[in-house]
């Protein structure tokens, strides 16, 4: 089940509020759990069966820790055993094959692979866990007493799928004491809406575009179409990764709760290392306070800080999936920023903003490519047709006809990828609540109508 279904909009939605607010306080984690269980179950039952059980073993683990809070021997050995069993299974269920893959590739062997379907949300899902456990090892928060607020945690449905990665410090007062109000239920709606509307009016669109690039049925692939391909990528997966994060920020408003923002406008950025500040914020975040820091972080001297900036680079682009492309596209991002610490930015600061916007978001399209193809030999072509490299037409019929037809959409996702509301605010037009609320309930029926007679509504970080 997705968000941005008819079914979960106007049957899982609607059922889950009612009963959300129809019963006392004390049984709202119960209806939030039940809710969350039923959604993962629509997807895949099977594996509801190790999300509880890893429930059960952080909660223990998180106890045992502070039962045995003088004894660092024993503190360090249920770390471990937390840590270990939750990479165990993400390992196995997202690197298994890909591992034995290679082993045959380079030895000759034929060991058949596993095959097993990725678990829905699997790396956010053990990137929460794991910030848990942690955070409780160090102290930064108080093991939680209750496993009933524990696997309301735990299970969070909105935002367990894609994002944003929570943090039990973020969410710990809010699953015992909820923050309901009118208010907080209209902007939690209101930031659903745009985060549908994200999701499928511009995504869904510029993703047929990119679809059409991309299986090749577009002829001749010209210079012109590969940029414009590229493009139409870059606001594919901003509106549907960020749409995606809005929808859960929305939803943990509405049932009284706060998630962390996911997404600053990256596409405005002047470096990439700014890029890194605003694109997919909690994941940034969490290698920082997990892997950059305990590494060392940039204390050690300038070596050993290349070495934890590649290590964490490195880790980045394997969580994002079971590819080599995958890994390239995080070592890119990660050489970049270290050319970026160590002389870039001096010499970006002294240019115009126009130049340094232009040279952020041409490394960004850059990254694109190789983060979209998991074929490496796809990555070498497409790149080739940007630049035109080899026998590649500047442009043909086929490039002009795609464009003319989705030069609107990419248009509005590109206006619609800076802060918009920042330039009202400075032309000081004035909000007319009834108005507003008007618009955001024509866009929600726009988002149905576009899904009843749409198929094409992939949600691209499912995968990952």
């Amino acid at each position: 089940m997705v968000f941005s279904s008819v079914v979960f909009l106007y049957i899982f939605l609607p059922i889950m509020l009612l009963l959300y607010f129809i019963v006392p306080s004390k049984f709202k984690n119960a209806v939030m759990i039940l809710a969350s269980l039923i959604f993962f179950a629509w997807g895949e039952i099977r594996y509801i069966f190790i999300m509880l059980l890893l429930a059960i073993m952080d909660f223990w683990c998180g106890n045992k820790i502070n039962k045995y809070w003088e004894n660092k021997k024993k503190k360090r050995l249920y770390l471990f055993i937390d840590v270990g069993v939750n990479l165990l299974i993400l390992f196995f269920f997202k690197y298994a094959d890909f591992i034995i893959t290679n082993i045959n590739a380079i030895t000759g062997f034929e060991i058949p692979l596993l095959n097993i379907p990725l678990p829905i949300g699997v790396s956010f899902n053990t990137f929460q866990s794991l910030s848990y456990i942690i955070d409780v090892y160090r102290g930064t928060v108080k093991c939680e007493k209750s496993f009933y607020n524990y696997l309301t945690y735990t299970t969070l449905f909105p935002q367990i799928i894609a994002g944003p990665i929570v943090r039990y410090e973020t969410v710990d007062e809010e699953l015992e004491t909820k923050n309901i109000s009118a208010d907080n239920f209209s902007e939690g709606m209101k930031r659903f809406i745009v985060g549908l509307a994200k999701k499928v009016l511009i995504a869904n669109n510029v993703g047929m575009l990119w679809n059409t690039i991309e299986t090749g049925n577009y002829g001749e692939l010209t210079t012109l179409l590969s940029w414009v391909g590229i493009i139409a990528f870059a606001l594919q997966i901003y509106f549907d990764f960020s749409g995606y994060s809005d929808m859960a920020i929305g939803l943990a408003k509405i049932f009284g709760m706060k998630f962390d923002e996911n997404f600053n406008y990256p596409y405005i950025s002047k470096s990439i290392t700014e890029f890194w500040r605003r694109w997919h914020i909690t994941l940034s975040s969490w290698f920082r306070d997990y892997i950059y820091i305990p590494l060392g972080g940039n204390r050690k001297g300038l070596p050993k800080q290349i070495r934890n900036i590649l290590i964490v680079w490195f880790l980045t682009g394997a969580w994002h999936g079971a590819s080599w492309n995958f890994i390239l596209w995080g070592l890119y991002f990660g050489v970049i920023l270290i050319l970026e610490k160590v002389f870039l930015l001096k010499l970006l600061d002294k240019l115009p903003s126009v130049f340094r916007h232009l040279y952020s978001i041409f490394l960004i399209l850059v990254s694109w490519v190789i983060f979209a193809f998991e074929d490496l030999g796809k990555i070498g072509e497409y790149l080739k047709s940007m630049f035109g490299i080899g026998n590649v037409a500047l442009y043909n019929n086929e490039s002009i006809y795609l464009l003319k037809n989705f030069f609107i959409i990419i248009l509005i996702g590109i206006i619609c990828s800076v802060p918009i509301s920042k330039l009202l605010n400075k032309l000081k037009i004035k909000k007319i609540h009834a108005l507003t609320s008007i618009v955001y309930l024509v866009i929600f029926l726009l988002c149905t109508a576009s899904l009843v007679s749409d198929s094409f509504n992939p949600f691209l970080y499912f995968r990952f």
